[in-house]
């Protein structure tokens, strides 16, 4: 008899607690700073890409979901600072666990995640997410690459610089909608 009793004082003690119910989409709670969204490749300040192309993220990887082939850059086609740039940079979100073992395996903090986490799909080939929609925004100063290097005459310069002037790995925790959002607020 007490047991019954015992069982139902869970549910009693429930029934009159304040009900936390978001009406998602229309309303979005915040998600905490260091959350493992979705992945940005970051740009130098000067609009060159960071990313290298050397493929640890993708060594790194134990889901195997990301794919890089790296190319070489010219005198002519400059994308990174260094001798290669990434050619082809693939992120599978079918198979992506965003344990951010990718970022941390980085050596020029080319790869982070923002707080982006809608990437739901119907199709599969939707989750496949490629270097031009990867890639951080050109923000203003910024130019398209291929072009030469803007902020000093090697590589070296640019990751010397990169603390002082660290291009778009700032604010890169933010999705680009909530970037709008801030901007538009302001």
């Amino acid at each position: 008899m007490f047991d019954s009793v015992k069982g139902f004082g869970v549910t009693f003690a429930h029934m009159f607690k304040k009900t936390v119910t978001v009406k998602y989409p229309e309303v979005r709670d915040a998600t905490a700073p260091r959350y493992h969204g979705r992945h940005i490749l970051n740009r130098h300040p000067d609009g060159l890409e960071k990313c290298i192309g050397c493929e640890l993220c993708a060594w790194a990887c134990p889901a195997d979901a990301i794919f890089v082939q790296g190319g070489d850059n010219t005198a002519q086609e400059r994308y990174s600072p260094g001798e290669r740039y990434a050619a082809d940079y693939q992120i599978n979100y079918a198979r992506c666990i965003f344990c951010g073992l990718c970022i941390e395996a980085c050596p020029t903090r080319s790869l982070t995640m923002s707080n982006e986490y809608e990437l739901a799909s119907d199709n599969r080939r939707d989750l496949i997410f490629t270097k031009e929609q990867l890639l951080a925004p050109l923000l203003e100063g910024m130019e398209q690459p291929p072009h030469p290097m803007r902020l000093g005459n090697s590589e070296k310069d640019y990751y010397v610089s990169g603390v002082d002037n660290p291009g778009t790995s700032i604010g890169a925790e933010y999705s680009s909608t909530e970037r709008q959002q801030q901007e538009a607020s302001s």
